[in-house]
């Protein structure tokens, strides 16, 4: 089988093609510039010569710019905190990579993502399960990839544990072995998010009001930008008890905060929904739903509403649901959906 495998220049994506070759498959090596950055490049193209595969260099940095980073910074300008990671996974490493690796004539594409996908026992559909080591488990970060997307894709690394795979990469002497890995957004290396938003869209922020939950004014801000939900640090403001962002209101360019126990809430409206184990919610059902990637998952029910969203109904208060991130539905290992955090009714 012919299988093309989006590296990136890390020790995941680097294992993951050289086990597909170790397996007897027509291996090639398919890699996205999408920052000026040619590290990711450097190091995924010394992987495929010292394994003998063709490697094949793709400058995504326009498309990249304008269906990443520019929604990005109109979601994070607006107070909301979306994850790029997750639009980048369905648009851009299983969306124009993906047509890429069909013209190249590839019959599957593989990623070194911790998932594992399987058939459904009750329904013709492809399910996304967690990848064994949950520590390390990317599931979240794909639950917007359609039936035909998980149908093309395939995770090598979905049975394995990071680190089998590190030992892995040390035994076959992978050039990649000591490379470090990031945690960050890739376009954000230094985690100032506000300044990248502020020089990507050129504009100024005004300046506005702190108010508590009951509306008492406590202070000013220099912009909402510089605030999410749950925030202690640098609100600007002293208080007796420590305080935490509850809410951002743009349209009156206002941020509200309050104690800790009111960043803590138990339902909430997603909408964008995109549904995996099931085509469609008919009843509410009981799952445990993640709101970041970070979040342990806790019990929940959800429930369709009229306007194509729905509400999730947690059975314990959660901490700082927020606006703009990704809230994935699960049924023990398994990905039944998810969709973006709209609004949280305190």
């Amino acid at each position: 089988m012919k299988i093309a495998v989006a590296m990136s220049g890390g020790v995941d994506s680097s294992v993951a093609v050289a086990l597909l070759k170790k397996e007897g498959h027509d291996v090639i090596g398919l890699t996205m510039l999408v920052t000026p950055s040619e590290e990711a490049a450097v190091a995924a193209r010394e992987v495929t010569q010292m394994l003998g595969i063709p490697h094949y260099l793709f400058d995504f940095e326009d498309v990249f710019t304008k269906q990443v980073i520019s929604v990005f910074c109109h979601e994070y300008s607006l107070g909301r905190t979306p994850n790029p990671c997750i639009n980048c996974n369905k648009l851009m490493k299983f969306g124009v990579l993906f047509d890429k690796a069909w013209d190249l004539g590839a019959e599957k594409i593989a990623t070194g993502h911790y998932a594992r996908l399987e058939n459904g026992p009750s329904c013709n559909r492809i399910q996304l399960n967690k990848g064994i080591d949950h520590k390390r488990d990317q599931s979240y970060f794909l639950y917007k990839l359609n039936q035909e997307q998980l149908a093309g894709s395939l995770f090598p690394l979905g049975d394995l544990t990071k680190d089998k795979v590190r030992e892995m990469a040390a035994e076959m002497e992978l050039p990649v072995t000591k490379r470090k890995e990031s945690r960050e957004i890739c376009f954000i290396p230094d985690n100032d998010y506000p300044s990248f938003v502020r020089k990507h869209l050129t504009a100024e922020y005004k300046s506005g009001l702190i108010v508590d939950t009951k509306g008492n004014i406590l202070g000013k801000h220099n912009g909402v930008i510089n605030y999410t939900i749950g925030q202690r640090k640098g609100l600007g403001v002293s208080s007796r008890e420590p305080l935490y962002v509850v809410d951002i209101d743009n349209s009156n360019n206002t941020v509200i905060v309050g104690g800790k126990q009111e960043i803590y809430a138990d339902e909430f409206v997603v909408k964008d929904l995109n549904w995996i184990a099931i085509e469609k919610i008919i009843d509410p059902m009981t799952v445990k739903t993640k709101i970041r990637y970070l979040h342990p998952e806790a019990e929940s029910v959800i429930t369709k509403l009229k306007d194509s969203t729905v509400h999730v109904k947690f059975s314990k208060p959660q901490m700082a649901i927020t606006p703009g991130q990704a809230a994935v539905f699960y049924i023990g290992d398994t990905v039944v959906g998810g969709g973006t955090i709209d609004r949280v009714l305190h």
